[in-house]
Formats: C-alpha cells, sequence, structure tokens
C-alpha cells in the first residue's frame, strides 16, 4: 500500500472508536484504569498509523479521499475524507505522540482520582484527538470548521475536568467564549469565501488562485474574519487572555492544548491556506506586526509571573505570536517548522511542571528552591526543554527559531524583527529564571506546608518519566539533525543573524543568572527600574479589565434581555397554547356523558344548524 490517505484515517478514526466505546459501554468507563489502558492502547495503535502516513506522503505530493455528505445536482455541496500531504502527515504525528505521551503521563499524575472520573478524562482526551486529527486532515472548510468546534468543546470540557473548583469552571468558561469570539469571524469568513467561489475545498480554491481567478473584491474581509478565528484559536491579542487562565485544568491537559492541538491550529490553518491569504497583502501585515506585538507582550508578562504553569502558559503566546510574524511575512514554512519544534519541547516544559507541581504541591516558583538535589532527572529534561525554548544551539528550537528571526527580517518587517529579537531575549531571561529560582538554590521554607515537600520531594514515578524522557531525547535528536542537516529556506538570512539570535539568548540567560543565581544584581532594584511596565504587567495590561467591561455592560445585559425574552414571550406562548388545550379538552370532555339520548340531541342540533347555515348563505 502506497497511499497515504488509508493510514491517515485509520490514525483519525482510532481515537474516535475508544471515545465511542467508552462512551457506550459505562461500566468499563466507571472502572477507571481499564478505560486510561484501551484508550492508550487505541492512541499508541493511531500513532503507528500516523507515523505510516508519514512515511508515504514524505516524498511530496498528496493524497484524497472523499466521501459525498450533503449531495447537490451540480456536484456535492460537503464532503467529508481526509487530505494526506507532507504538512498534514507531520502534523498528524505530532498530535498522535503528543496525545499518546499525555496519556500514559496522566496515568501517573492523576493516580489518586476517583475511578469513574478518571474514566471520563480518557474519553474526552479520546475525542480530543479524534477532533485536532480531523481538523489536520479536513480536505475543505466544513469539515475543518467541525472539528474546529469540537476541538473548542473538548477543550472546555477538559479545562473544567474539575468543575467542582469554581476557578476551573470560570476558566472553561471564560476559554469557550472568548475563542467562540473569533469562530464567529471564522464562519462568517468561510460562508462568504464560499459565496464568492461556489466550493469550500481545499484543492478547488488552491486551483482558483493559482488560476488568478478569486475575485478579488471582498476577499480582504473574508481573509481578514477567516483570521479572527485563527487568532481566537492561537491566542492572539487581544484574544490571548484566555490561554493564561486555562491553566487551572490539569497538566497534563495544559500539555496537549499548549503543545499540539488547540493553540495550534489557528497557526495551522494559516499555514494551510497562506496561498489564499498572500493575495491580500494588507491582512498579511496585520497579521505579521500582530503576532510580533503578542510575541513581546506575552514575554513582558511571562517576567512577572511566579506561577510556573502561567510562565509557560505566556511562553506560548509569546510562541504563537513569533510563527504568526512568519507566516504574516510570507514565509509559512519557517512558522510551520517552530510549530513542530515548539510542540516537543513545550509538551516536555509543561510535564516537567507537572512533575514538579506533583511533587512538591505548589505552582509558585518561590515556594520551590533546591529541588536539583531531590528530583535530579527532573531537572535535566526540564533544562533540556528551557535550552530549546531559548533557541540555544544543538537543541530543538535553535534553527526554528532563527528561521523565524530570519523570514520576518526578509520580509521587510524591521520593527516587528526587532520586536521578536527582544522577545526572544526576554524569553531566556524569564525561564532560566524558573530553572535558577526552581531546582538552583536552597528550599524555601514555606516548603514546609505543602505536603512536607522540603523532605518527600522526589522525582517523577516511571508513567510519569517516560514521555519525560521520550521528549527531551527528541529535543535533543531533533537539535543534532538540524546542526548537521536541515531543510532550505525560502530566503537567505545576513550572516550577523545567527550570532545576533545566539547572543541575545546567551544574554538573557546572563541576566537571570546574575539576578536569582548569584544575586550580583537585585531583583527588588530591576523591579523598581522596571516599575511602570511592572505594574501595568501585574495587571495585565488591563486587557483583563476591558473584557470583563465589555462582558459586564455589553453581554451581560443582552444575555439577561435573551433571557426574558424566552422566560416571558417564548415560553409565555407556549404556557398560553396548552393552557388554552387544557380548557378546551376540559370542555369536550362534558359532552361526553354516556348517555345515548344526548348525543342523538347533539346530532340533531348539529344538522339542523348545518341547514340554517346553507340557507343563510345560499
Amino acid at each position: 500500500m502506497t497511499d497515504p490517505a488509508f493510514p491517515a484515517l485509520a490514525a483519525l478514526l482510532l481515537p474516535a472508536c475508544a471515545f465511542v466505546i467508552l462512551g457506550v459501554v459505562a461500566p468499563l468507563r466507571r472502572l477507571g484504569r481499564p478505560a486510561a489502558y484501551l484508550s492508550i492502547v487505541f492512541s499508541a495503535a493511531a500513532l503507528v498509523a500516523a507515523i505510516g502516513a508519514l512515511r508515504l506522503a514524505g516524498g511530496g505530493g498528496y493524497s484524497e479521499r472523499l466521501w459525498t455528505w450533503i449531495p447537490a445536482e451540480a456536484g456535492p455541496l460537503a464532503t467529508v475524507g481526509v487530505l494526506a500531504d507532507g504538512d498534514s502527515a507531520l502534523m498528524l504525528v505530532l498530535v498522535a505522540l503528543v496525545s499518546f505521551l499525555v496519556q500514559v503521563y496522566s496515568l501517573g499524575y492523576l493516580s489518586d482520582e476517583a475511578m469513574p472520573s478518571l474514566g471520563r478524562y480518557y474519553a474526552y482526551q479520546s475525542l480530543f484527538a479524534f477532533s485536532m486529527m480531523g481538523l489536520v486532515l479536513a480536505p475543505n472548510f466544513v469539515q475543518l470548521f467541525i472539528c474546529w468546534e469540537l476541538v473548542g468543546l473538548c477543550s472546555y470540557l477538559l479545562i473544567g475536568y474539575w468543575y467542582t473548583k469554581p476557578e476551573a469552571a470560570r476558566a472553561a468558561v471564560k476559554a469557550f467564549w472568548i475563542t467562540k469570539a473569533g469562530d464567529v469571524g471564522l464562519l462568517i469568513g468561510i460562508v462568504l469565501l464560499w459565496r464568492q467561489t461556489g466550493t469550500f475545498d481545499f484543492l478547488e480554491l488552491l486551483m482558483l488562485a493559482d488560476a488568478g481567478v478569486i475575485p478579488l473584491a471582498g476577499l480582504g474581509v473574508i481573509t481578514f474574519c477567516i483570521y479572527l478565528g485563527a487568532a481566537g484559536k492561537s491566542a492572539q491579542f487581544p484574544f490571548h487572555i484566555w490561554l493564561p487562565d486555562a491553566m487551572e485544568g490539569p497538566t497534563p491537559v495544559s500539555a496537549l492544548i499548549h503543545a499540539a492541538t488547540m493553540v495550534t491550529a489557528g497557526v495551522y490553518l494559516l499555514t494551510r491556506t497562506v496561498w489564499l491569504f498572500k493575495l491580500t497583502p494588507e491582512v498579511m501585515q496585520i497579521i505579521a506586526w500582530n503576532g510580533a506585538f503578542t510575541a513581546l507582550l506575552a514575554a513582558v508578562l511571562a517576567c512577572v509571573q511566579t506561577d510556573i504553569k502561567r510562565v509557560l502558559a505566556y511562553s506560548t503566546v509569546s510562541q504563537l505570536g513569533s510563527m504568526m510574524a512568519a507566516i504574516g511575512a510570507g514565509f509559512a514554512s519557517a512558522g510551520f517548522l517552530h510549530l513542530l519544534t515548539h510542540g516537543i519541547f513545550k509538551a516536555l516544559l509543561f510535564l516537567g511542571a507537572g512533575a514538579v507541581i506533583h511533587a512538591v504541591g505548589t505552582n509558585d516558583i518561590f515556594e520551590m528552591g533546591g529541588l536539583w538535589r531531590r528530583m535530579p532527572q527532573t531537572a535535566i529534561v526540564f533544562v533540556i526543554g528551557t535550552l530549546s525554548l531559548a533557541g540555544i544551539p544543538l537543541f530543538a528550537g535553535f534553527f526554528s527559531k532563527e528561521e523565524i528571526l530570519g523570514a520576518v527580517f526578509a520580509g521587510g518587517f524591521p520593527v516587528p524583527f526587532a520586536m521578536l529579537l527582544l522577545g526572544a531575549f526576554l524569553t531566556a531571561f524569564y525561564m532560566f529564571r524558573v530553572v535558577f529560582v526552581t531546582f538552583a538554590g536552597t528550599p524555601a521554607a514555606s516548603q514546609s506546608r505543602h505536603h512536607g515537600a522540603e523532605t518527600h520531594a522526589h522525582d517523577a514515578p516511571p508513567f510519569m518519566a517516560l514521555p519525560l524522557w521520550i521528549l527531551a531525547l527528541m529535543c535533543v535528536g531533533v537539535g543534532a539533525l538540524f546542526t548537521v542537516w536541515h531543510p532550505e529556506a525560502e530566503f537567505e538570512s545576513p550572516g550577523w543573524l545567527t550570532p545576533a539570535a545566539i547572543g541575545v539568548a546567551l544574554a538573557g540567560i546572563a541576566l537571570a543568572y546574575l539576578v536569582y543565581q548569584r544575586r550580583a544584581i537585585s531583583a527588588d532594584g530591576l523591579a523598581r527600574a522596571f516599575a511602570p511596565i511592572r505594574e501595568a504587567a501585574l495587571r495585565r495590561f488591563w486587557i483583563d479589565d476591558v473584557f470583563a467591561g465589555i462582558y459586564g455592560w455589553l453581554m451581560l445585559p443582552f444575555s439577561r434581555l435573551v433571557g426574558w425574552i424566552d422566560r416571558y414571550f417564548v415560553d409565555g406562548i407556549l404556557n398560553v397554547l396548552s393552557a388554552w388545550t387544557l380548557m378546551a379538552g376540559a370542555g369536550l370532555r362534558r359532552i361526553q356523558s354516556g348517555r345515548a339520548q344526548d348525543y342523538v340531541y347533539g346530532i340533531a342540533l348539529g344538522v339542523l344548524a348545518l341547514m340554517v347555515g346553507m340557507w343563510w348563505l345560499r
């Protein structure tokens, strides 16, 4: 078999089968761990199938398998199926790999969960994997949008997994509604594009774009609407506010969302349809500028966080912004490459953070300290992930970060390039701030309040450690591979770019070392020097307050109005009609007396009334 579509289809359907089995067979789901083993086995099989699809699609070209969904006289209006090519196969492997490792890791991380709750968790995980794979393999906008919404639904369920916690419930609702604001734009863009071209199919749209027959009138509005959907899912300014709050879910969920699924969907969508966006240069400029701004804004916000998961969350927002900037500069391949490497090291960092939290019982980095001695394996893998994120040579993120910077510079965006360079410096600083504060130094005195962490902290158990080491080895392996061989770029980078990229990363590491390890520079003094920016960053630059104001002044009154209409108008009409029906029924029951003479009199009166009516109308 040489067709990559078939193993790709198998990879797509296997998590769906796991979800259906867990959904239908309730006793299995309630058992918890057997449900987890079932989901993991199906996830492993999906990974094998995805690797098979990649091997077959790696030679170039594509394979499409379609089935009619909505028939029409002029041909099917909508189809379902798979579109397997090099990009979708690579993304499929990433999604399958991270999903599998997260599910294995969850066995250790959620070992204390009640069994029925654990079964529900793995059912959600399987549905999430299916939804993301369906999005990746979608051959048209209709299937993509359906899977897009399923991904949003699954994120709501997983972020709010601990729904009894008010913070988790609020975070799930916030993520759902903020992303839905962007999804409205995506839906509008898809419908307008169909009205303009008459098709939802990606390959047909690509051929129309290559032939130059897509009408340009109104196309800018269409692509901007599609970008709004991508910006919502990939947490671009101003929609970025949902992602840090999503940390209220279990840490494995955070790793899954941040590394390979939900937040990468927007970047993947733009990568998949960049040929359409290139027809609207003004929208491409918006994407580049907003991406660079988001990258810098999130890096600044990460510098003032003390919650280890929130630091990583803002780093995700920042990295997604840099990917968007490269796409906006016209070099989607650079953004896609960083998406792939980011998926590996960000999954490693989140799972490593989960191991630390699991051991010490707190998310606050300043309540940790000295964990290098008690958790050496976790420290090693976390540092490997940090070196990758900082863009240090020989690690996964170096080459892709350099490609991002080169793409934006070659695209003619000097100011966004400078913003990304500053963001790279801050990234190295705040990540090594976490490393030095968490793993170096001496244990914080407050650790004794958290399950006796000072004396009982230890490396992760096997189910948690295995995914960490696999991802760490991949970070090193990918970095080594790119060192000796790397794909040819679409642009030519200046000779000074590589030293500059390395230099800003080393400068950020050095500053973190001097402040938090050597203490040669006072952290308080540094905070005072940047007091206005720090205070604004602690308030998240009041962006969350703006959204809260919009919700309080606009959305909440509108919701109350809709509720009043539903309660007193819609329900009122239905209640009146039902009351009249009951009254009529009660009246009609009275004529059912059971006496024959009453029925004879009734028939006689009816005939008489009929005759009088006919005479009157004559």
